[in-house]
């Protein structure tokens, strides 16, 4: 996907309709006409102030001025009409119109200013997004994937979930996190975490050797926030921690291993009927300990047969509430649909959870939907390259020494 080099412009962005700019016109066309009619003595110019008002609704400075011209204009054939364009009474209408009006265009500009800085830093939201939350791949290998991410935050595009997903020689490597807290303190341990995840899970280390990684590497950079000598006056430094499930999914095997680290069970969907894959032992949240080893932690297995439907989530969707205070009910909703499509579950629980919400989520949600499905081969493992005819592998032996 290519992304932008700038920001959209804001006129390209939204253009008023001729619906809307047929409004002030044709007010200013009323008040013309019904001032005309009417008797000298009464005077309906002083309205034509509502034409640039309303257009500056929803039209940018060069068309609330346009608009504000004509009125002026029309306040001038009404004072010649009536005869009295030299009177001090149709001079103050006219000079009141012009001072007006260009107080609104000004207002209007500045209104046009803020609503460019918005969008730009709106553009620079979406960007960060895409660098650090990438959309996962539709499929790896026999995997089917659908992800659905949602930042509580007001006009907000990046948050404190995060999830990640690649692919290995033997299968995929999946995480799904959620970071303790909120703002740019959430986006950075997320970034940190991300960055080494994905250094680190394509070389396919042993899931526990990777789990131990990514728990030195956010204990790494939170020690080395704090400064020698300098009284940490913010209590949260020491309460920074990162829930995580990172799972192994073999090509070859209908199993997948998990380690879980203070996160919420991932829930197995077969036949309709929801399991949560939780684990005997759970590790600790990462970043609460210190320096680990992959002695530290113990991956368990769980199946994972083709037909099976796998959903991992963050605590914001079982934490979810409606006006009276009940959690989402999430099994009984993934009991009740049956789904077995990835990209239907996720736009469903995401609507789903709305909803129950009333309109607005409280809390980020992360989900991530994978299914398994069985892929055809020709006698060889899905995850290996062909191998090269004979003859290629004979000019790219290196020659004998003897030869």
């Amino acid at each position: 996907m290519r992304l932008q080099h700038r920001p959209p412009d804001l006129d390209e962005s939204w253009r008023p309709s001729r619906a809307l700019i047929a409004v002030p016109l044709g007010l200013i066309g009323l008040i013309v006409t019904v001032d005309l009619l009417t008797a000298p003595n009464i005077h309906l110019g002083p309205l034509l102030v509502v034409a640039p008002t309303i257009t500056a609704v929803f039209a940018g400075p060069r068309l609330t001025a346009l608009i504000g011209a004509l009125a002026v204009v029309a306040q001038i054939v009404i004072g010649l009409f009536h005869g009295g364009l030299w009177t001090s009474n149709h001079q103050a209408q006219i000079i009141a119109l012009v001072v007006i009006t260009v107080f609104v265009v000004a207002f209007r500009s500045v209104h046009e200013g803020h609503q460019r800085e918005l969008s730009q830093v709106r553009w620079v939201a979406d960007v960060a997004q895409k660098v650090l939350l990438r959309p996962l791949p539709a499929r790896l290998g026999p995997l089917r994937i659908a992800s659905v991410y949602v930042a509580a935050e007001a006009g907000a595009r990046i948050g404190g979930d995060l999830y990640a997903a690649v692919r290995t020689p033997r299968g995929a490597r999946v995480m799904i996190g959620d970071v303790r807290g909120k703002g740019l303190t959430a986006v950075g341990d997320a970034a940190l975490l991300l960055g080494a995840y994905r250094a680190a899970a394509h070389r396919d280390p042993p899931l526990p050797r990777l789990v131990a990684h990514l728990q030195n590497a956010l204990c790494s950079e939170t020690e080395g926030s704090e400064e020698p000598g300098q009284p940490t006056g913010d209590t949260s430094a020491g309460e920074r921690f990162v829930t995580a499930a990172v799972l192994d999914i073999p090509d070859d095997e209908q199993v997948l291993r998990l380690i879980n680290c203070g996160h919420p069970p991932p829930i197995l969907l077969r036949d309709g009927e929801p399991t949560e894959l939780a684990v005997r032992d759970p590790a600790l949240p990462l970043g609460v300990s210190g320096s680990v080893t992959e002695d530290d932690y113990e991956a368990e297995t769980f199946p994972y047969r083709d037909g099976d439907l796998l959903l991992l989530y963050t605590d914001g969707v079982v934490e979810t509430r409606d006006a009276d205070g009940v959690f989402y009910p999430l099994a009984d909703r993934l009991r009740a649909w049956r789904e077995t499509d990835p990209e239907r579950l996720a736009q469903r629980l995401h609507g789903d959870l709305v909803v129950h919400a009333g309109g607005s989520l409280s809390d980020d949600v992360a989900l991530v939907a994978i299914a398994r499905h069985p892929v055809r081969t020709t006698g060889r493992n899905v995850s290996s390259p062909p191998s090269p005819p004979p003859s290629a592998r004979r000019r790219a032996d290196p020659p004998s020494p003897g030869s």
